[in-house]
């Protein structure tokens, strides 16, 4: 459903939110060993969603990446549409340009409603309820925990 990068991406500010709830920043190194991602397309994924102000970072030895408060509360909907576009959450099912309620595709009246939820997903989960869950024992970011 999301792109590798994306996947990447949500995973990578999993793991930074639960290190800046503890005061810590993060580097791409032990965020690409500890959620099992290729380091160097992690980095990359990672100075995107710093240019876009959803995370931010600090250069020299006592860097890394952090989120404060008001940017742990970016709903995963943010995020998907930084990495990958709103082309999901928008867009219609078969891929074509055109696709409405006047003029639908054969897959509109049934991607629609799967979309309305995936949207109303996307929207009321925050960076923090993720993290929170995965304190809490609830999920798991690597199988590693």
């Amino acid at each position: 459903m999301f792109s590798k990068a994306c996947t990447y991406g949500i995973r990578a500010l999993i793991l930074i939110t639960q290190r800046s709830n503890e005061g810590e920043k993060i580097g791409a190194k032990e965020i690409a060993e500890v959620t099992a991602t290729p380091e160097p397309f992690t980095a990359k994924i990672l100075q995107q969603l710093s240019r876009q102000g959803i995370i931010q970072s600090v250069k020299g030895p006592r860097g890394g990446f952090y989120l404060d408060e008001e940017q742990q509360n970016t709903p995963l909907y943010t995020v998907v549409a930084a990495i990958d576009g709103d082309q999901l959450m928008t867009g219609c099912g078969l891929g074509f340009l055109e696709c409405s309620d006047e003029k639908p595709c054969p897959m509109h009246a049934k991607f629609k409603s799967i979309r309305a939820s995936i949207n109303k997903m996307l929207q009321s989960t925050t960076l923090k309820d993720l993290s929170n869950d995965v304190e809490g024992g609830l999920s798991f970011l690597s199988l590693k925990n």
